[in-house]
């Protein structure tokens, strides 16, 4: 088994408990075939090998991002003009997929940078609530609900040729602690780094960008 094989099981076997709390909806794009599809375009692409790689790890998908494409981090502008997948998903975008490729760009590519990485998700499905984007740790019920979910499928995703010294996790506070949390019960990483979430940079902190993805690959690549 590759990963291209490892990643195609463990998004078909997922398995999110069936209720959520009153109000809150799954955001599970790999439910759709042709989503799905194009995910797998992307896997095949960047991952058809079994090297080890290293696992940055955000908070859950978005909207417009993974919540379209199913690919963390990306959205359908960057799944086809920097990952040259073809798609019918449109041309959308969104902050942290623009951040997150323009920092990809100056590691050397996505072909270099996947080679070398994975980025998921600490819960690798989304969540809306009045039709807007809910973080897994912003409601209390929720997060009681989806706990073992969460951890069974951290567990799933480590499983395979992943470099357990060292996990980047991205979102440096709430993120970061939850994650932080589960590992020091769980032991999956030897250490987790945290790095400021690409939202936040592109919202508030645009001015320095070049400062920020220079503090990524300073701590990706110095691992």
């Amino acid at each position: 088994m590759d990963w291209t094989e490892h990643l195609i099981s463990f998004y078909n076997n997922l398995e999110p408990p069936e209720h959520l709390p009153h109000g809150i909806d799954w955001l599970y794009p790999q439910k759709d075939p042709a989503t799905f599809q194009t995910a797998t375009s992307f896997f095949k692409k960047f991952y058809s090998d079994c090297h080890p790689r290293q696992i940055l790890l955000g908070i859950n998908p978005g909207r417009f991002g993974a919540g379209v494409t199913g690919v963390n981090f990306t959205a359908p502008k960057q799944l086809l003009e920097e990952c040259g997948i073809e798609h019918h998903l449109g041309k959308g975008t969104e902050l942290s997929a623009e951040f997150i490729y323009r920092m990809i760009q100056a590691f050397g590519g996505a072909d270099v940078f996947y080679a070398r990485y994975f980025i998921g998700s600490v819960c690798p499905l989304g969540f809306t609530r009045d039709g807007k984007n809910l973080n897994y740790y912003d409601d209390k019920d929720l997060m009681t609900s989806i706990e073992t979910f969460i951890v069974h499928n951290i567990s799933q995703l480590v499983s395979f040729q992943t470099n357990t010294h060292t996990a980047f996790c991205i979102g440096g506070e709430k993120n970061y602690r939850y994650f932080n949390a589960f590992n020091e019960i769980h032991h999956w990483f030897e250490r987790i780094i945290p790095l400021p979430h690409p939202r936040f940079i592109m919202q508030y902190r645009r001015k320095t960008l070049t400062h920020f993805i220079d503090q990524y690959l300073q701590l990706l690549k110095n691992d």
